[in-house]
């Protein structure tokens, strides 16, 4: 039995974050699915840490895929989509980048924001 790749995956959203390392890998999993929440963070960050459960929440409990992106390790994914802070949050629906959050957010904040998207 395979098991779970991105191809296969399909547009259901995955139920942890999956960690994203390269604009291909980005382009990939919102073009199969039909809500990403992606997380630009740094692992030097506080508020980047704080945001973490709630980031596992969303992914768990809501429609939305969440992507995770380490500036550090890809700072030319960062800068295309200009990120400048971290946290920065960018949501994406049917493949169109349609928000963008910059600091640390309250999960119901970004529950409300991901679900007039999914629902």
């Amino acid at each position: 039995m395979a098991t779970d790749t991105a191809t296969d995956a399909g547009s259901t959203p995955a139920n942890e974050p999956i960690h994203v390392d390269s604009a291909d890998d980005l382009d990939a999993l919102v073009s199969e699915h039909n809500v990403v929440l992606t997380d630009f963070y740094a692992d030097w960050c506080g508020p980047c840490q704080m945001l973490e459960p709630t980031v596992e929440t969303i992914a768990a409990e809501t429609a939305a895929t969440v992507a995770k992106v380490d500036v550090d390790a890809n700072q030319q994914l960062a800068s295309a989509y200009g990120v400048r802070g971290v946290p920065t949050l960018v949501l994406f629906a049917d493949g169109e980048q349609v928000e963008e959050i910059v600091g640390l957010q309250g999960e119901d904040q970004l529950r409300t924001l991901v679900d007039s998207y999914t629902n």
